[in-house]
């Protein structure tokens, strides 16, 4: 068994404190064009992760033609940047660019033969989010990728 060592670093990250309004567990449903007429269920949390040193996010849809997932989100104190690292069960692993202002978060990747790219707006009372997701192939042409509206069912503190 490998010992977790806890040390001064273990204390919230100020880059990344606008993203606590998310932080808690929240059900979704969803839609994928590839998938038509189908509807996706799952759950997603978000928590801080070493006393707010970075923020985690799992998750899980029900239906299996869409991959649950772990995400960890960090910045860079010099650019002020934020990422995204993520990694699904079929062993997909993807850095995003993160941002989040006015109650809207989006994150993004632009790669060689697949960017995607997702925003998300937060309702006023913090209580849903609507999220729609693009993807490109080609670099210029986009189109529809997974649409999740998320419910807040419980808020998890710092």
């Amino acid at each position: 068994m490998v010992e977790s060592i806890r040390n001064e670093a273990a204390k919230p990250n100020p880059a990344l404190a606008p993203l606590g309004v998310i932080v808690g567990t929240w059900s979704t449903v969803g839609t994928h064009p590839m998938v038509p007429g189908k509807t996706f269920h799952g759950r997603t949390t978000f928590s801080w992760l070493d006393g707010g040193a970075f923020l985690i996010m799992h998750s899980r849809i029900d239906e299996p033609e869409i991959p649950s997932g772990i995400s960890i989100f960090g910045t860079d104190d010099a650019t002020g940047e934020c990422s995204m690292l993520y990694f699904d069960e079929r062993g997909i692993s993807r850095r995003y660019e993160v941002s989040f202002q006015d109650n809207v978060w989006t994150w993004s990747r632009i790669a060689p033969g697949f960017s995607q790219r997702m925003t998300a707006t937060i309702s006023p009372d913090g209580r849903t989010m609507v999220s729609r997701g693009e993807l490109s192939r080609d670099g210029a042409t986009w189109e529809g990728d997974l649409e999740l509206t998320y419910t807040r069912i419980d808020v998890v503190g710092p």
